[in-house]
This record gives C-alpha cells, sequence and structure tokens, in this order.
C-alpha cells in the first residue's frame, strides 16, 4: 500500500470537516505535513473519480461532492494501491520446482490477502473517519 492511499483518506476526511467552502491544496497539504504537490497529485485522482470538485482562481479549491457515508475506505484503496499487495518476486529458475511455482503460489495467497482487506476496508466510510477524528480530538490524545 503506497502512500496516496493515506494522503487520499486525509484530504477526504480534511474536506468533509470543510463542508461550506473551498479547500487549496496547500492548507491540505499544510495538515497532512506533505509538499502541495503530492497532495496536488491525489486531489486530481480524487477529482477525476468524482469524490471532489474544484473551482480555479481566486476562492477556489476543493470540496467534497458526495455524501461522506457513500464513500468506503476500498473504493479508496481500489483507485490509489489496488494490487499493491501483490508480492515482487524475482525471476526464479524454471527449472527448480520452487522457483517454477512460487510466484503462482504467493500471488494466489496475497490476492486473497487483497480481498479480505477488501471485506474489511468497505466496513469504514469517510463518515466513519470523521467520527473517529472528532472522537479522538474530544478525547484529548495528541
Amino acid at each position: 500500500m503506497n502512500s496516496d492511499f493515506t494522503l487520499a483518506i486525509h484530504s477526504l476526511t480534511y474536506l468533509a470537516l470543510q463542508p461550506d467552502r473551498m479547500s487549496t491544496s496547500d492548507c491540505i497539504s499544510e495538515s497532512a505535513g506533505v509538499h502541495p504537490v503530492r497532495i496536488r497529485k491525489v486531489l486530481s485522482l480524487l477529482k477525476k473519480h468524482g469524490f471532489i470538485k474544484s473551482k480555479e482562481g481566486t476562492g477556489g479549491g476543493f470540496i467534497f461532492t458526495l455524501e461522506l457515508s457513500e464513500v468506503n475506505l476500498w473504493d479508496i484503496y481500489m483507485i490509489t494501491s489496488e494490487g499493491a499487495l501483490q508480492p515482487k518476486c524475482t525471476d526464479s529458475n524454471e527449472k527448480c520446482i520452487v522457483g517454477a511455482n512460487m510466484k503462482s503460489v504467493l500471488f494466489t495467497i496475497f490476492l486473497g490477502a487483497e480481498e479480505h482487506l477488501g471485506e474489511y476496508l468497505k466496513n469504514y466510510t469517510i463518515k466513519e473517519v470523521v467520527d473517529l477524528v472528532n472522537q479522538e480530538e474530544n478525547s484529548g490524545c495528541d
């Protein structure tokens, strides 16, 4: 899994907490602690898939366009990280029983792991992430 997944969740959560106004990539990048270029790349992906809208110029920025409960973390994983759990196998010796079959065996195992991850991530929507962020804030923890 790459950091685009977590940055996408961070960005959508940030936008969800600003429902009545546009937010700039600079504000979101400051919140996430990364360079604005990284956030703009993720925002571009989210915009392409219809999660957010943007407006250019003065007063422009990004805004969340869907209901918070419509977007689950699996949706975000699929656009940022699909296949990220696939093992990276070297070119093995095809004359060896292990070398000839390891890639296929590991691919099957990790494909199953990704399917299980998907079922788990579908249980969390951006609304639940927002609720958890608010809950953490109210608990007084840093």
